[in-house]
């Protein structure tokens, strides 16, 4: 984590932030054959060196210029520099692909490994503060794709009338992000979901066995998650599972996690694999050897998958910064295998690595990639179907055999790269109405401070 020595002979390659008192430092990118490390050096607190890339495809190859284009509205001035005026600012280079509302800080679960650290037993954001919440997202980014989440959404009663209320201002896809505790202990949820708006569930699911679970959850629950996975397939939700993985904890399962994805059947529309950062309420912050490079996770699932999979088949994303993700679009086969779909403008890919991407269409792609593979896929979808190119391609290859293996890596304090968060697509609603950068929202220092997510969601009587 610390390191020592003179500044590079060179001009910074980017800025990061102190992960002790988050001051914006000039950052370095140092090379060590196939790795990326990051590279700053506090004049209060030191040096401090974190890897970023470890491993293949090569950094330099998979980094992809792009061509920014401000957000639709700013909603705060640039004043003292990223990472201190977000809002979204004048500055920022990515329009909204995601728009990340959270509707409660109660959680009935409460992970020794959670990026929000909820658990609370404060009051929820009453509906009439939701609604301006929504009205101040289609103000700032237009109709992007939303998801609900938390703390854990599924504890409020009246999770329908916030999905109703999203979709009658138009957001083309909703999505709950949920542990499933009670998609799997009530069989009448998953149906008042899949009337009220809701699209698609991004189910917490971190194993195909229970031991990973007592560590990152503090309890088994394997049976658990399979009974929410029935239950939204058996109201026509679309479910992507979600494995948060840790080196040493689950990293060996992401092989079985895929398997189990595909023996669901075609409602599981794929698996998102989210490497652990150190936000909120984690044990390890800062340690190395509890953190996962992209390289690495697209190198685990190609090992584990007895060749479902490739790393040849993963791509860079056009919509936020290349070095955040990556993905794949499979159709599934009769025998239970994976062939790879053809590129045809699906998720808002990347070009050659000398061809400007522009935010504004890779923006657009990517909120129709979300919202056309990970919704349900009811018994009675049309198998043609008129479109664009890849809307063809789906409906004649059908639409309940396509499945996406993608992943994401966030920033923590000890990894940001303000070049990567002013890309960034995905931005998390304030309890303000302003949007933030979902790395800089979470963003904690060793002390559990935060830039921008509150102690409270919610203060009845005071408007926030």
């Amino acid at each position: 984590m610390t390191a020592k020595g003179d500044p590079p002979d060179r001009e910074p390659d980017t800025q990061s932030v102190c992960p002790v008192c988050l001051r914006r430092l000039d950052a370095w990118r140092e090379v060590a054959g196939p790795d990326i490390h990051l590279v700053r050096r506090c004049p209060e607190h030191g040096w401090f060196r974190a890897p970023v890339w470890r491993g293949q495809p090569d950094f330099f190859s998979w980094k992809r210029p792009k061509r920014p284009s401000a957000p639709r509205r700013a909603f705060t001035a640039v004043d003292r520099g990223c990472p201190f005026d977000c809002g979204l600012c004048p500055d920022h280079g990515q329009h909204t692909c995601t728009a990340l509302l959270e509707v409660t800080g109660r959680c009935d679960l409460g992970c020794p490994v959670c990026f929000a650290s909820s658990g609370g037993s404060d009051p929820d954001p009453p509906l009439d503060r939701l609604a301006f919440l929504l009205d101040r997202v289609l103000e700032g980014s237009g109709r992007c794709n939303l998801q609900i989440s938390g703390g854990e959404p599924a504890v409020r009663h009246d999770l329908p009338a916030i999905g109703n209320m999203a979709k009658a201002r138009g957001f083309p896809f909703v999505q709950l992000n949920t542990n499933g505790l009670r998609l799997a202990g009530d069989p009448d949820f998953a149906r008042s979901l899949a009337g009220g708006g809701f699209d698609s569930v991004f189910l917490q699911f971190d194993a195909a066995t229970d031991e990973p679970y007592r560590v990152l959850r503090g309890r088994p629950l394997l049976d658990v998650k399979k009974r929410a996975v029935e239950a939204c397939l058996a109201a026509g939700l679309g479910v992507v599972l979600v494995p948060t993985v840790v080196p040493g904890v689950n990293d060996a399962a992401l092989g079985d996690i895929l398997r189990l994805a595909l023996s669901f059947g075609p409602g599981v529309r794929g698996a998102h694999v989210q490497p652990a950062a150190a936000f909120g309420r984690h044990p390890w912050p800062g340690r190395d050897d509890r953190r996962l490079t992209l390289p690495e996770v697209m190198a685990a699932l190609a090992d584990q998958s007895r060749g479902l999979v490739s790393v040849a088949d993963f791509h860079p994303p056009g919509c936020e910064h290349s070095l955040c993700s990556f993905s794949a679009v499979y159709r599934r086969t009769p025998a239970g295998g994976l062939v790879l779909a053809p590129r045809m403008g699906g998720c808002c890919e990347a070009g050659a690595a000398s061809e400007p991407i522009l935010a504004e269409e890779g923006a657009r792609r990517s909120r129709a990639f979300t919202a056309r593979h990970w919704r349900g896929v009811p018994a009675d979808a049309p198998r043609t179907a008129p479109g664009d190119d890849f809307d063809r391609f789906l409906a004649a290859s059908g639409t309940g055999e396509r499945f996406t293996v993608s992943g994401m890596a966030f920033m923590d304090a000890w990894t940001l790269d303000l070049e990567r968060a002013r890309g960034c697509c995905i931005h998390e609603v304030a309890p303000d109405g302003r949007l933030v950068p979902f790395c800089l929202y979470n963003l904690t220092a060793v002390d559990g401070r935060t830039l921008y997510r509150p102690a409270v969601l919610w203060r009845p009587g005071s408007g926030t």
